[in-house]
């Protein structure tokens, strides 16, 4: 994570009706809050506060300060490409967005999961990874130019099962349990979901998962032979599956023995890197960077669980302020309590309630493997997000409102879903140690 400069950007959404709360009043626009930083005459630093834990451990935390709001966020303007000139906006689910230093310069990154022409949804099949690239957090955002790649293909796209092609003896772009296939039941399948980019060791990595839709449903890790822009190749690890052990799970159509731990994720601290799956697992990653040094079994991370503990995705890591933070993707489900009032939880599962908010809970800890602490509502509707540090060192996270279920699903607001959005995010500071979406009005505690 690295870097951004923040002149203004959070004084309005570049989309209209980026809030979208339907026949609703818009959320309020707080007032400017105060800044952080020395206060004057004194050596203390003042941080926003923690709010208190809501009780019980596993109710979801709603209030509109946690939702990204016209003061605080916007709709990043990506480069279109023909099938994005009708909505006017690129249609994105997973979105990532992350600031590298190049040449002396920054290059901001974003890529996510979107769908094919013709296509609603990115499912039963797309056609691959895109990045766009800006030198800066206000643009322009253009697609990456891989045309002296691939001369005849779309401009921006990385990777794509289409590329098997491009396999040789010593080398594997496209594996086997990645190509696209064919059934009675969805005709073509294969679909890639949630690529995140990363720079380690002096290469750019691309991690991603192949769908509900493939052959084998799992995580995998590209590396490029050249720049950001490729061409990649798959790791060695992954030439004959995913990351991880098979098990049971996802929908009734996939076939035992093909679903793997999806939804991987990327870290590293200095000259060590590590996979990060979806609910607990982790996995160092070879000093070669080809595969995990724990192929199967993997170890987990040690966390304070809710009971019942739900199914989470979109698992990430990041480091800041010395501490690590262990991002989650969690529906908050609403319910009828026994006084007639409606309730939100992550722990409230089946019968009785119904999905409303796909969020970001976070938990803190010491160390990447934990124990991490107690998790809190770090912002509504930011689930499968991840965070970032634009050149000023201010503390974003990405977000893209899932239209699938939920408050986004709405038919009012359906439109305004999965979009290519970002929010300011604020830390409590040393003492507190807790990141929220940038609050309205926190309160501040001061620090030594």
């Amino acid at each position: 994570m690295t870097g951004f400069e923040n002149d203004g950007m959070r004084r309005r959404s570049l989309l209209a009706g980026a809030v979208g709360l339907g026949a609703a009043a818009a959320l309020p626009m707080s007032a400017a809050r105060a800044a952080s930083g020395p206060a004057s005459g004194t050596s203390m630093r003042r941080y926003p506060t923690n709010w208190p834990d809501l009780q019980p451990y596993g109710a979801a935390d709603t209030r509109l300060d946690l939702w990204p709001r016209d003061d605080n966020s916007l709709i990043l303007p990506l480069e279109l490409r023909p099938r994005d000139k009708d909505r006017g906006v690129v249609w994105m689910r997973d979105f990532y967005v992350n600031c590298f230093q190049e040449h002396g310069a920054p290059v901001y990154v974003a890529t996510g999961t979107t769908r094919a022409p013709g296509l609603d949804i990115a499912a039963p099949w797309n056609d691959g990874i895109f990045l766009w690239v800006a030198p800066s957090l206000k643009g322009p955002w253009r697609l990456i130019d891989t045309t002296g790649l691939r001369p005849d293909a779309e401009k921006g796209k990385v990777w794509s099962p289409e590329f098997v092609g491009e396999n040789t003896a010593t080398r594997t772009v496209v594996a086997p349990w990645q190509e696209y296939w064919y059934d009675d039941m969805f005709g073509k399948r294969g679909e890639v979901w949630a690529p995140e980019v990363h720079r380690f060791g002096g290469k750019w990595y691309i991690v991603a998962c192949m769908g509900d839709h493939s052959q084998k449903v799992g995580s995998f890790m590209l590396v490029s032979e050249g720049g950001l822009e490729g061409p990649y190749r798959l790791v060695e690890g992954n030439v004959e599956k995913p990351f991880g052990d098979s098990f049971i799970g996802g929908p009734s159509f996939i076939k035992p023995g093909a679903y793997f731990h999806i939804d991987g994720s990327f870290f590293s601290e200095g000259d060590d890197a590590w996979l990060v799956l979806h609910n607990d697992l982790y996995a160092k990653f070879r000093p070669d960077m080809e595969d995990i040094t724990t192929p199967t079994n993997l170890p987990v991370f040690a966390q304070a669980p809710y009971s019942p503990e739900p199914y989470r995705e979109g698992v990430y890591v990041f480091k800041h302020g010395g501490k690590y933070y262990l991002s989650q993707a969690v529906w908050d489900r609403q319910y009828s309590a026994a006084d007639g009032s409606t309730q939100n939880a992550y722990n409230r599962l089946g019968a009785g309630t119904q999905q409303y908010q796909y969020d970001s809970v976070l938990a803190v800890a010491d160390r990447f493997e934990g124990p991490y602490s107690v998790r809190w509502t770090a912002g509504v509707g930011l689930g499968h997000n991840n965070f970032f540090t634009d050149t000023s060192g201010k503390l974003w996270s990405t977000f893209f409102r899932n239209p699938n279920f939920g408050y986004w699903a709405d038919p009012s607001r359906v439109a305004q879903g999965a979009v290519p959005g970002i929010v300011q995010m604020e830390w409590t500071g040393p003492a507190g140690n807790r990141v929220y979406v940038e609050r309205r009005n926190p309160g501040h505690a001061s620090d030594g």
